[in-house]
């Protein structure tokens, strides 16, 4: 007899990976070639370069090129860092990868070498000409730049995503993948194995929709509604933006559940009253649809046209956000508060 269907199934959980089995050896004696340094770049070199391992960075002439001197490292164009590296990492915006892939990555590849990416993007959306007989792998932090070079500075890590979209023809693509990882620390944390489709999709969605677009919307919307409803900016600005980041602490050390016990019984009752109200079909609706339009390429095609537009769209919309009385609100509220060490003569 077939058992009926009984819905969607649970997804297996991700393979992780931790300590010994993260080694770095796949790494040792092999060459490293950065492209790119910008806030994740410089941290994968340090870190690499810290656990002992030979990294050359590739960089255009600029902010990036003259960090990395800053920082130790003898900088080389991006055709030359290829054409010697075992692993090349592409650590370069997602919208001019495809570009610089064609023009100065793929003519200078080795034989059986392997390239990696922090971000399945262009991967995934099929941007890249990938040759044969390269492995392709992906580790992706789950955290920003300086986090990673923080907690590695530190003795520690943060979890990263790991997947070898195609082995080399050497049949060492996830070795380096895993000497990576370990590079960087994450080993000491986590190693989650995923997909180039799984990472880039869930990425852009927890991106969209919660970190950098709905925060954004819900703490200019409820700004806005106690502004024009006659309160003080200064008070709508601590209580809508300013207190978030309290928040996100609890939420990131405890959990939802973890958070909620640690409020007083008022907040968390109207955190209960206002999610009955805000949840409801019509946001579900707009969630649906912002996950359509990421998982069938429409968000992909509409970046990479304003990159080649000159970046019209997102450059009117940092000036629209420039110009908000939120910013000129905040940034009077964040000079109420200086750092603890700032030990000038008035807070003395």
């Amino acid at each position: 007899m077939t058992p009926q269907d009984t819905g969607p199934k649970t997804p297996a959980p991700p393979r992780v990976r931790r300590g010994r089995e993260v080694p770095l050896e796949g790494l040792q004696g092999r060459t490293v070639a950065l492209l790119g340094y910008g806030n994740q770049g410089r941290a994968h070199a340090l870190n690499l370069r810290d656990s002992g391992l030979e990294v050359r960075v590739g960089a255009r002439e600029g902010v990036g090129a003259l960090t990395a001197r800053q920082d130790g490292f003898e900088t080389m164009t991006i055709e030359e860092a290829t054409s010697v590296a075992d692993l090349v990492i592409i650590a370069l915006p997602d919208e001019t990868q495809p570009d610089l892939f064609e023009t100065s990555i793929r003519p200078n590849l080795r034989p059986g070498v392997t390239i990696g990416f922090l971000h399945g993007f262009a991967v995934h959306h099929q941007m890249l000409t990938l040759p044969e007989g390269i492995g392709v792998v992906m580790i992706a932090p789950k955290g920003p730049g300086v986090t990673l070079r923080d907690r590695f500075v530190e003795g520690g890590g943060i979890p990263c995503l790991l997947s070898v979209h195609t082995d080399s023809t050497n049949g060492d693509a996830e070795a380096l993948a895993l000497g990576w990882a370990a590079g960087l620390g994450c080993g000491r944390a986590a190693v989650l194995d995923t997909t180039f489709a799984d990472e880039t999709q869930t990425d852009l969605f927890g991106e969209q929709v919660i970190l950098c677009g709905g925060l954004n919307a819900l703490v200019v919307a409820a700004y806005e509604t106690l502004v024009d409803a006659g309160y003080p900016p200064e008070l709508a600005y601590i209580e809508c933006c300013q207190e978030v980041k309290q928040v996100a602490d609890l939420i990131q050390e405890r959990g939802l559940a973890g958070m909620r016990a640690a409020i007083s019984n008022t907040a968390e009752f109207g955190a209960y009253e206002a999610m009955k109200v805000m949840d409801d079909d019509g946001l579900r609706g707009h969630l649906s649809a912002m996950l359509e339009n990421i998982r069938n390429g429409s968000f992909a095609e509409r970046m990479v046209q304003d990159h080649r537009n000159g970046g019209e769209e997102m450059n009117q919309a940092r000036l629209d956000t420039a110009a908000h009385p939120i910013e000129e609100t905040g940034r009077f509220v964040r000079s109420l508060m200086p750092p603890v060490d700032d030990k000038t003569e008035e807070n003395l």
